[in-house]
């Protein structure tokens, strides 16, 4: 049994697990041509924190907000996806929409062409935010950065309610329990197929352009590990964007 783990948690719905785990098959195939004894299978449970902090972590996806707060003494970055197929996304770029219920007037605010940040502060005072978790860039850091530059403050809201996903932020705004979130653009792409009610609901505002989630591998890694894991991604089921 090999001794390393790899998980891809951060768009494993339970709609995708199919597509995710067909993903992994293809790069566990690769590392192993290329004489890396990859684990049959993705790893699903345990702490996140604890995962990634683990010295047989062959590779994971994780967020900026946590590699920012410390994680990154502990992780060789791999590569980025691209999230060009994203609206709001480009290359290894992302942003988050900002989303409320579709009782606030006005049409959906479609991505802007330059990557800067579109917020409309009156809109969201003295509202509820859903974040997923403080940590967050995409669910939360980046929103509280840019409400920053445009010289407003957290205390803009009149209530914060952590929720633990996009998703369940998502839910909380759909059913009245918060206003407003911020959720990356790709969840939201999923989101808009597979969470019900969302069609009541529309993008209000995106956070700016920001570097995507990071793949990241055990600091023990060699440098062969990294390369092969490198090639491993980039020639199968396409991700671009990779940098050692």
């Amino acid at each position: 049994m090999s001794e390393w783990i790899a998980a891809l948690p951060m768009y494993d719905w339970p709609e995708c697990r199919r597509d995710t785990d067909a993903q992994w098959q293809g790069w566990r195939d690769a590392l192993r041509r290329r004489g890396v004894d990859a684990p049959q299978a993705l790893t699903r449970t345990g702490d996140l924190q604890a995962l990634w902090r683990s010295p047989n972590l062959l590779l994971a996806q994780t967020c900026w907000g946590p590699m920012e707060a410390g994680l990154a003494g502990h992780v060789r970055v791999v590569g980025q996806p691209d999230y060009s197929a994203y609206e709001g996304g480009e290359g290894a770029y992302y942003s988050s929409v900002i989303v409320m219920r579709k009782d606030v007037a006005g049409p959906d605010m479609a991505a802007p062409e330059d990557g800067r940040a579109r917020l409309s502060p009156d809109l969201m005072r003295g509202k509820r935010l859903a974040y997923n978790e403080a940590l967050s860039r995409s669910g939360f850091l980046a929103l509280i950065q840019d409400l920053k530059e445009a010289g407003e403050a957290v205390d803009l809201f009149a209530e914060k309610l952590e929720t633990g996903g996009h998703r369940a932020s998502l839910e909380a705004v759909r059913d009245g329990r918060a206003d407003v979130c911020a959720v990356d653009c790709r969840s939201w792409a999923m989101a808009q197929r597979f969470e019900p009610g969302v069609d009541g609901l529309r993008v209000v505002g995106w956070t700016a352009r920001r570097l995507g989630l990071p793949y990241i591998t055990s600091r023990r890694a060699s440098d062969s590990v990294v390369k092969a894991i490198q090639h491993a991604v980039r020639t199968n089921r396409g991700c671009g964007c990779f940098r050692a």
